[in-house]
C-alpha cells in the first residue's frame, strides 16, 4: 500500500498533543525535555492520516500575585516583617552597585535594628544573570542554611534570590532540572520554598509579584528561565524612594519592560484558547493567556507607562512620575504573571544572548565592563514588527493600544476610522515614534546585528515555548509556518 501523507491539520493536532503532553508547563508530570522537530519527523512517517484524540481547551484561569506594600520609605519596615515571620537567619541578596545605595543601606539598617536577627549578605549578583552567576549564588545559599530570603535590587537580584531559594530547598537538584522545557526538564516544584521578601529598586521587571526568574544560558546564546508560582515572593516592598538613584538610561530600559509586559499580556491569546487543559488544577501554568483580571492590570500599566516614562526621561526630578512607574511595574507584573508575555520577550532572549558573541554592543549608562543590552531594550527592538504581525488576531485590542499611544480613545475619529487591516501598520509607527523619543536604537542594525544573523536569532527564539505558545497568529512555531513568521518579524526589526 502506498504511503499517504497525513493532512496538515492532522500533523498540527498531533504536534500540539506531543509537544504539550511532553511539557510540564502544560500539564506533564514526567518532566522530560522534548523536541517538536523530532515529533514532526516521526509524524511524517505515518502511512495513513491519523486523527489525534480531541485536545480540550482551557475553561478557567487563576489569579496569583505576591502581597504588596506600596509607600514612601516602607523599606524601613522589612526588619520588622522578618522578625514577625520568626526568621531564624536571613539571606540578603543585592548587587555591588545597589549595596552602596540608600535602598540596600535602609534595608540593612532595618535588619540591624532588630535584636537577635542574624543575617548574611550576598552582594555578587550580576546584571543580566547567567548560568555561572546563578550557580555561584546557589552554592553560597546552600552553605548558609537561612530560613528566609530578602532581595534588594532590580529584576536580576530578585530572580537570583528566587533561584537560590529554590535550589536551597532542592539541595541535590541541577540547574536544568527546573529550567523551562524544552531547554531544561521543567520539573514541577512540589516542596514549599522559604519565605522571600522582594524590594525592587527599578520600575521594570515586576519580579516582586511573580514566580518567574530569568537567566542567560550562555552555552546556548539565549535567555530562558524558571516559571512556577512556588517562586513567588511572599511580600513585595514597593518603596517609592528606591528608584530615585537610577540613571536616566536605567529608568528608560526598565520602563520599556513594563510597557511590553503590559502590551504583550493584553494581546496574548485568550486563556480559553490555551491547550491542552491540565488534567489536575495544580498543573495549571502561571502563564495562562489574556484574561479579564490580568487585562485590568495590564491596561492601567500600559496607560501609565506611555504617560509617565517620557516624563522621567526628560526630568529625573519628576518624582511623581517615578512613583507612578513603580506602581505600573507591579501592576504589569500582576498582569503578565497571570496572562504571560509572547513574541517581544521570546525574540529578545537570543538578541541578548548572541550579543556577547556577535555585535558586542554596550548600552550607554550601564557601568559594566562587558557587552550588555538591557532586557527592556532587547524587548523593545522587535516590538513594532511584533505588534504589526499580531494586530490581525485581535484588531480591537490593538486599536485600544494605538489609542493609548496617541493619547486618546478608540472612539476618537482619528482612531475609529482606521480599517482593521491597517491597525498593525499604524501601531508599528506609533511604537517606533515612542521609542525614538526615548532615544532607543532604531532596530537591530543599530546595535550591530546584520541580515546574516536572522537565522541564528530565529533558532534562539524557537525553543522559547513558554512564551511562544501564547503568541497570537504565530501558529506552529516549530513547524513550517512558524519559522517563516519569525523570520519575517525579525527581518522587519532590522531597521525602521
Amino acid at each position: 500500500m502506498s504511503a499517504v501523507p497525513a493532512s496538515r491539520n492532522a500533523v498540527r493536532r498531533l504536534l500540539s498533543a506531543v509537544q504539550h503532553t511532553a511539557c510540564p508547563c502544560h500539564g506533564c508530570r514526567t518532566g522530560g525535555s522534548h523536541s517538536p522537530l523530532q515529533a514532526i519527523s516521526q509524524m511524517r512517517k505515518f502511512a495513513t492520516p491519523v486523527e489525534a484524540p480531541p485536545i480540550e481547551k482551557e475553561y478557567a484561569f487563576e489569579v496569583a500575585a505576591a502581597n504588596l506594600r506600596f509607600g514612601e520609605g516602607v523599606t524601613r519596615e522589612v526588619g520588622m516583617d522578618l522578625k514577625n515571620m520568626n526568621a531564624r537567619k536571613v539571606a540578603v541578596f543585592t548587587d555591588p552597585i545597589v549595596a552602596k545605595l540608600p535602598p540596600a543601606k535602609m534595608a540593612i539598617s532595618s535588619l540591624e535594628a532588630q535584636t537577635d536577627l542574624p543575617f548574611v549578605v550576598y552582594d555578587r549578583v550580576v546584571a543580566e544573570p547567567t548560568e555561572a552567576s546563578w550557580r555561584d549564588a546557589i552554592a553560597w545559599a546552600r552553605q548558609q542554611d537561612c530560613s528566609h530570603f530578602l532581595a534588594v535590587g532590580g529584576g536580576s537580584v530578585m530572580d537570583t534570590a528566587k533561584a537560590a531559594n529554590l535550589f536551597t530547598v532542592y539541595k541535590d537538584a541541577d540547574l536544568f532540572d527546573f529550567i523551562n522545557a524544552p531547554i531544561g526538564k521543567g520539573l514541577p516544584v512540589t516542596e514549599t520554598l522559604r519565605p522571600l521578601i522582594a524590594v525592587p529598586t527599578t520600575a521594570g521587571t515586576g519580579s516582586e509579584t511573580t514566580g518567574t526568574a530569568i537567566l542567560d544560558i550562555t552555552s546556548m546564546s539565549f535567555k530562558t528561565g524558571i516559571a512556577n508560582r512556588a517562586l513567588k515572593p511572599v511580600l513585595g516592598i514597593v518603596d517609592t524612594l528606591n528608584t530615585r538613584s537610577c540613571s536616566r538610561e536605567l529608568h528608560v530600559s526598565a520602563g520599556l519592560d513594563v510597557l511590553f509586559h503590559s502590551l504583550e499580556s493584553y494581546t496574548a491569546i485568550p486563556y480559553t484558547e490555551r491547550m491542552p487543559r491540565p488534567s489536575n488544577p495544580k498543573l495549571r501554568p502561571a502563564y495562562q493567556g489574556s484574561n479579564p483580571v490580568a487585562d485590568i492590570f495590564s491596561m492601567w500599566a500600559l496607560q501609565t507607562t506611555v504617560k509617565c516614562l517620557p516624563r522621567i526621561s526628560k526630568n529625573l526630578d519628576d518624582h511623581e512620575a517615578m512613583r507612578q512607574m513603580l506602581l505600573a511595574a507591579s501592576f504589569a507584573g500582576i498582569g503578565f504573571g497571570n496572562a504571560g508575555v509572547h513574541l517581544c520577550h521570546g525574540i529578545s532572549y537570543p538578541i541578548s544572548g548572541l550579543n556577547k558573541q556577535g555585535p558586542k554592543y554596550k548600552f550607554a549608562g550601564y557601568n559594566v565592563d562587558h557587552p550588555i543590552i538591557p532586557h527592556g531594550v532587547t524587548v523593545a527592538l522587535p516590538a513594532p514588527a511584533v505588534f504589526q504581525f499580531t494586530a490581525p488576531s485581535s484588531p480591537s485590542r490593538h486599536r485600544e493600544a494605538l489609542a493609548i499611544f496617541h493619547g486618546t480613545t478608540p472612539a476618537d475619529p482619528t482612531i475609529s476610522a482606521i480599517p482593521d487591516s491597517e491597525i498593525g501598520a499604524h501601531l508599528f509607527e506609533a511604537i517606533a515614534r515612542f521609542l525614538d523619543d526615548l532615544g532607543i536604537p532604531r532596530g537591530l542594525k543599530a546595535i550591530g546585528y546584520k541580515r546574516e544573523d536572522i537565522e541564528k536569532l530565529v533558532d534562539g527564539t524557537i525553543p522559547q515555548r513558554r512564551v511562544l505558545d501564547l503568541a497570537p497568529g504565530i501558529g506552529d512555531v516549530a513547524g513550517v509556518d512558524g519559522r517563516e513568521h519569525l523570520t519575517r518579524i525579525i527581518e522587519n526589526s532590522l531597521e525602521y
